[in-house]
């Protein structure tokens, strides 16, 4: 469920920069940026926990997943581009694979109660729980985005 609300999420103009500059300009972490959003979390106890899984999983799959499929984006010879290409695709799905079990891990934290949170708080109580909090500014825009 949360998997398919993501992807349509993520569909949505705007949402798909919104949450790379999150990730790139200020370290967050957008598979619980999105899940806060789709749980509406409001409960600074359960974003902790939250955040200190995703901290776990981001360490042990998506950033190292991440980081190998960065390194295969440019030519790398004497390998032949498509190899390189193939390679970084089946990398690239890894980490969607990585991505979809890190947001059903959160969503069973929360299961199927919604805290009521409206979309700019959750995104605020999830990135102050990652730490540091990224810039009002920009989480106003996903949270507009997703809107």
């Amino acid at each position: 469920m949360i998997w398919e609300w993501a992807l349509s999420a993520y569909g949505q103009p705007g949402v798909p920069e919104a949450c790379l500059r999150l990730q790139d300009e200020f370290g967050q972490n957008s598979s619980l940026l999105l899940w806060a959003v789709w749980a509406e979390v409001g409960d600074p106890a359960l974003l902790a926990r939250a955040a200190e899984a995703a901290r776990a999983w981001e360490a042990t799959a998506l950033g190292p997943l991440r980081k190998v499929r960065r390194a295969l984006k440019p030519a790398a010879p004497p390998v032949a581009d498509a190899a390189r290409e193939g390679l970084r695709e089946d990398v690239k799905n890894a980490e969607l694979r990585a991505e979809r079990v890190l947001m059903e891990t959160l969503a069973s934290l929360s299961g199927d109660h919604r805290g009521g949170a409206h979309a700019l708080a959750a995104l605020q109580g999830a990135s102050a729980a990652w730490g540091p909090r990224a810039p009002d500014e920009a989480l106003a825009a996903l949270a507009a985005a997703l809107s």
